[in-house]
This record gives structure tokens, C-alpha cells and sequence, in this order.
């Protein structure tokens, strides 16, 4: 009986290891897949951009779990401002979660693109980003675009830009500055695994945006006052 159980916890223990690699092996190969695939629609350099009319900012926090300033929030306000004073882009959609009255990340992002000079009517928020994969889709969805530059950091970008291709969507991205991010950070490995998440999301689950809405057609911008208080 001994021996049986040994050799039955044996094979258990071998299974779990090879159903481990393979999950890692196959997690691996997803993201060189989601890389390879978008690597040639982000750009490091503002002068290798197509113009389009619209630009999308993807939601962060504008502090890191510390408190402090995120690097990468600031890197995206900088790069859409950059963009627009550029003439890359005339108008800026800020998406990202808004889940209660003391988190507010379109606010948030609206409030620094108007100190770094964009007008207030070029910038339009959209309160429903809770994900990546929502904000791409509620472009097209309930903004009516076909055509834009997603603004986001180059980690972020691959996933951001494999979504909206496979979304039928023609766009490009700006990386935004930041920190270096190691490859072993909590904030790499989460992206790793965000990316395997958003294929499935493509091809098995079928997901639709949490929140979509009536559709908001985006009008010229006016460049008239601060509406936002």
C-alpha cells in the first residue's frame, strides 16, 4: 500500500509539473504572438506617426501604490499634449476607470492635459474604461472611430494595439515615456499575463465591453472655455 501511494502521488506531483511548464510554455509563446504582431504600429519617434484625428489616452492611476507621482500616468499626459501641439492629433479621448466619487481617471488626465496647454474642448472623457479592451471598443462602439493613435507606454501598447486590429480597428501608438520597467516587476508580469487574458477575450470569450451606452459622435473642437470646474 505504501509503495502504491508513493507512486500514485509521484505522478501526481509529476503531472502538476509538466501542466505547470506547459502552461508557462504556452503563456510564452501568446505574448511573442501578441508582440510580433504589433510591433511595426508603435513608435518611440512622434516624426514617424501618421496624423489622425483623434488620439486615446489609456487610463492609469496618477499614483502608484506608495503615493507617489506615477511616472507612467505623467508619461501618457506628456505624450498626448506633445502629440496635439505637434498637430499629430486634434483631438484627445481620455479613457480609464471611474468606480467612485474618490477615483476619477479621465478627470484626472483631463486636469494635466489643460496645464500642459490643450484646449479643454479637444479633450473628451470617457468614464468607461475599466479595461484596455473596453476603452479600444467603446472607441469604435460608442465614439464611432475606425481610425486613431492609442497613446500608452510600449509594454502596454502591444496588448492595446493587438486588440484593436483584431477589433478591425487601423491604428498606430505612441510609447510614452517612463521609468524603465524590469522585466520581473509586478507591473511586467501582470501585462504578461493581461496579454494571454486579452486572447481569450478575443477568441474564446466572446467579451463585450462592461459598459457601452448611447453612441457620442466626436465634434471639432472648439477650443472655447473650461466647461469642467
Amino acid at each position: 500500500m505504501k509503495f502504491g501511494a508513493r507512486r500514485f502521488w509521484r505522478r501526481v506531483r509529476r503531472g502538476l509539473l509538466i501542466g505547470a511548464l506547459a502552461a508557462v510554455g504556452l503563456i510564452a509563446l501568446v505574448n511573442n504572438w501578441v508582440i510580433n504582431n504589433t510591433y511595426s504600429y508603435i513608435h518611440d519617434d512622434w516624426s514617424l506617426l501618421p496624423d489622425n484625428d483623434v488620439g486615446l489616452v489609456l487610463g492609469t492611476s496618477p499614483l502608484t501604490r506608495d503615493g507617489a507621482p506615477n511616472p507612467q500616468f505623467y508619461g501618457r499626459i506628456q505624450a498626448a499634449a506633445q502629440l496635439y501641439q505637434l498637430g499629430k492629433i486634434k483631438h484627445i479621448i481620455v479613457s480609464g476607470a471611474n468606480p467612485d466619487s474618490t477615483y476619477n481617471e479621465p478627470r484626472a488626465m483631463r486636469r494635466e492635459l489643460i496645464k500642459d496647454g490643450v484646449p479643454p474642448a479637444a479633450i473628451v472623457m470617457d468614464f468607461a474604461g475599466f479595461r484596455t479592451f473596453d476603452s479600444i471598443a467603446r472607441a469604435q462602439a460608442v465614439f464611432g472611430l475606425e481610425r486613431f493613435t492609442l497613446i500608452t507606454q510600449r509594454y502596454h501598447a502591444y496588448r492595446a494595439v493587438f486588440i484593436a486590429k483584431k477589433l478591425h480597428l487601423k491604428v498606430v501608438a505612441y510609447a510614452a515615456p517612463s521609468e524603465e520597467i524590469g522585466r520581473f516587476s509586478r507591473t511586467m508580469l501582470r501585462e504578461v499575463f493581461a496579454r494571454f487574458k486579452a486572447v481569450l477575450d478575443i477568441y474564446v470569450l466572446d467579451t463585450e465591453p462592461k459598459f457601452l451606452g448611447a453612441p457620442q459622435p466626436l465634434t471639432p473642437p472648439d477650443n472655447g472655455p473650461d466647461t469642467d470646474g
